[in-house]
């Protein structure tokens, strides 16, 4: 709503006043960034990047909700292929702390399906490491998928890599901050175990209804499935089934999902129960809806 247009509600006398108030807080909570497609990132003033150093160094990593990306590098290759807008740089800065790279041949460079995503899983790794030896509170998880093999060399580099964690036994988090945890299922052999909460097909989005019930279903599902033994991960992307379309692109699914995810988790965090959901991968997430899947870290122990 225009300034101009609540100054002319407000000559209307004290009901103009109200209704001009009430425009006004409605309008604001409107605002929320729960959707982002840009790829600037506008930091709050005095915002602390280092979100986990609230948590319990006793604490193991199953136990928390941490805001993830899916397909977490997929800038590029139009709206069938982008998933997000941020550089990986943003994201850990907007504080996203579960990374998804898929990668191909033996440089393993960053791909989307065919679509090349003009880095490599080292150079991401770099920017990972460096991060951490700046925020030395934080863990980062990341889960690698390869179109392929793994080359053995990059196994044999990771597994003596002392910034890593590369064991499948669930860590505390006094034991790896300033770490990467690398998470794994299938063709990744190092790392903790995953409990996917998607089914195979889940990710098709024929109708976005029936995609939301299948996100409240798996969210309700973290809930049993945290604290067993495996880092629950959930999804709440999806790309348009069978024909996409632009009105059905990961962006143009995640500008609809994004706010119905922010007003559903608002909801439970106001709950005041310590819920616990594991990692949420999203795509194009903004910098409130990041912040609300961490705060539920906040309640842990109420």
């Amino acid at each position: 709503m225009s300034i101009k247009k609540c100054e002319t509600m407000k000559r209307m006398g004290v009901s103009g006043k109200i209704m001009c108030i009430l425009m006004l807080l409605l309008h604001k909570s409107s605002q929320q960034q729960v959707f982002n497609d840009e790829n600037t990132l506008h930091l709050p003033e005095n915002y602390d990047i280092g979100w986990m150093k609230m948590l319990d160094d006793n604490m193991f990593i199953s136990h928390i909700t941490i805001p993830g990306t899916h397909d977490s590098l997929a800038l590029h290759g139009g709206p069938a292929a982008e998933c997000q807008a941020w550089s990986l740089q943003h994201q850990l800065n907007a504080g996203i702390r579960y990374f998804d790279l898929r990668v191909s041949g033996d440089d393993l460079k960053v791909v989307h399906g065919p679509f090349s995503q003009r880095t490599t899983f080292f150079d991401a790794f770099n920017t990972i490491k460096n991060f951490l030896s700046i925020h030395q509170t934080e863990t980062v998880l990341v889960r690698l998928k390869h179109s392929s093999t793994f080359p053995d060399r990059v196994i044999s580099q990771l597994k003596s890599d002392s910034n890593s964690w590369v064991e499948n036994e669930i860590p505390r988090i006094q034991n790896v901050r300033g770490k990467v945890v690398f998470v794994q299922k299938n063709s990744f052999s190092l790392g903790v175990s995953l409990n996917e909460t998607d089914k195979h097909g889940d990710y098709k989005v024929g109708n976005v209804e029936k995609k939301k019930d299948k996100i409240i279903a798996h969210l309700n599902e973290a809930i049993e499935a945290c604290r067993s033994g495996y880092v629950v991960l959930n999804y709440s992307s999806g790309t348009g089934f069978p024909f996409l379309r632009v009105d059905n692109s990961p962006k143009h699914l995640a500008k609809e999902i994004n706010l119905w995810l922010y007003n559903n988790l608002k909801g439970a965090y106001e709950e005041k129960k310590e819920f616990c959901f594991g990692v949420i991968a999203m795509d194009f997430p903004g910098f409130d809806l990041i912040q609300m899947v961490i705060n539920f870290n906040k309640q842990v122990g109420i």
